[in-house]
């Protein structure tokens, strides 16, 4: 009995830590990384890194956000996400995916992966 209580707190506490990865509280000040840098320097994790893949990005905040895509240092593209909006951005095997605060306030935003079927 104890080990069935113990496997369903085990997957419950996973089943959380999952879910928390996915959605971001952004400062004014602070920009963050979403792929491309690395194990443990990564918001999320994209199951698809190092293949070509999509990034849907909503914005679940109250505030604009932007989202810049990069690739080895040079910016590709710069996109603004308003409240409530839903993006789906191709990223290359390569490139870098950061979200950007407004400098207004808090942003909030939900990110999630999608394999390119070819």
């Amino acid at each position: 009995m104890k080990t069935i209580i113990l496997l369903f707190a085990l997957n419950l506490a996973l089943q959380l830590e999952v879910k928390a990865q996915t959605v971001f509280v952004l400062e004014p000040s602070q920009s963050m990384i979403m792929t491309g840098k690395g194990f443990g320097q990564d918001g999320t994790i994209n199951p698809y890194f190092g293949q070509d893949s999509y990034a849907i990005i909503k914005n679940i905040g109250k505030r604009e956000f932007s989202i810049r895509i990069q690739q080895k240092g040079k910016i590709i593209e710069e996109i603004s996400i308003l409240k409530g909006e839903l993006k789906k951005v191709k990223l290359l095997k390569d490139y870098e995916l950061y979200l950007d605060p407004n400098p207004e306030g808090i942003a909030k935003a939900s990110v999630d992966y999608e394999k390119i079927e070819e």
